[in-house]
């Protein structure tokens, strides 16, 4: 589970960095914060794994919910970019990978979750 709340981080980061060599200035400069934001919160959810797991678990899963539900508001512009209209060039695509790695990342939360639910009932 560290493991991907780690590469999740990371790779958000780097699609902060994409976003910036290929936007315009301030698209990419309101995404590169977004990117800081949510993959610098992930990456201190997974340190914070080492000490209390599942504090650290649920709060990157919390964060994934956040840029999930913030992702999905993104999709009409991923609609209208894959229909022809090209006017915010590659931004709908680097926000739908968001999107996708927060979904990702929030389904395998909830089950590791549901997982340790399902252990500490059957301890008792």
């Amino acid at each position: 589970m560290r493991v991907q709340i780690f590469a999740s981080g990371i790779v958000m980061l780097s699609l902060g960095g994409v976003a910036m060599a290929l936007l315009e200035r301030k698209v990419a400069l309101e995404m590169l914060q977004g990117a800081l934001l949510l993959g610098g919160g992930l990456i201190i959810c997974g340190i914070f794994t080492f000490k209390m797991k599942w504090h650290g678990i649920t709060g990157s899963g919390i964060l994934a919910l956040l840029g999930a539900a913030s992702g999905l508001g993104n999709l009409p512009g991923l609609a209208k970019s894959l229909t022809g209209d090209y006017s915010r060039g590659v931004a709908p695509y680097i926000e739908f990978a968001f999107t996708l790695l927060c979904v990702a990342l929030m389904v395998r939360v909830m089950r590791a979750l549901q997982r340790e639910r399902t252990r500490r009932l059957l301890e008792q």
